[in-house]
């Protein structure tokens, strides 16, 4: 596992420059239209919070850390009035900007090399599986709550959606 821990090093030192190109990227992508009004500094602030310490995010942090942060991050992104599938979209292209840096700096000269890639993937693919999936029940719970508390009309219209 040294290699993968060399691998989250070498993620972690590049965290601004990751920081940067994902920013970019939620700002013009189609499917992400509504974080496009959202401050620069603001999207890079929540990028920065996962790039900059995946490290924790992938060796330290429990299932029930992950699963109450990204509940909240659900809820606030429906504070927010962004939509479910762009708050899904944002969080797919974190995890694919991550991967085309990793394909541009990373060729597996060794098997042991290989090996620390693909552990390294599996940690990744798990560690976004359970943001996504928490995010969005906290997305779900936060429009229930907002249901419950609206007039009739307006439960029926969040019902339907």
């Amino acid at each position: 596992m040294s290699s993968t821990r060399t691998l989250v090093d070498l993620i972690e030192s590049h965290s601004d420059a990751l920081t940067d190109r994902l920013v970019s990227k939620i700002r013009s992508h189609q499917r992400t239209l509504a974080f496009h009004g959202v401050d620069e500094m603001e999207l890079a602030r929540r990028a920065r919070a996962i790039y900059g310490h995946l490290g924790y995010w992938l060796r330290s942090s429990s299932e029930l850390q992950v699963e109450d942060a990204f509940f909240e991050v659900g809820r606030e992104r429906f504070a927010e009035g962004i939509p479910l599938a762009d708050v899904v979209a944002a969080q797919l292209l974190t995890r694919r900007n991550l991967w085309e840096f990793l394909d541009e700096r990373l060729s597996a000269d060794s098997a042991a090399e290989l090996r620390g890639e693909l552990d390294l993937q599996i940690l990744v693919v798990r560690f976004f599986d359970h943001t996504i999936l928490h995010t969005v029940r906290g997305y779900e719970a936060a429009r229930k709550e907002g249901a419950q508390g609206a007039p009739p009309a307006a439960r029926k219209a969040v019902a339907k959606g």
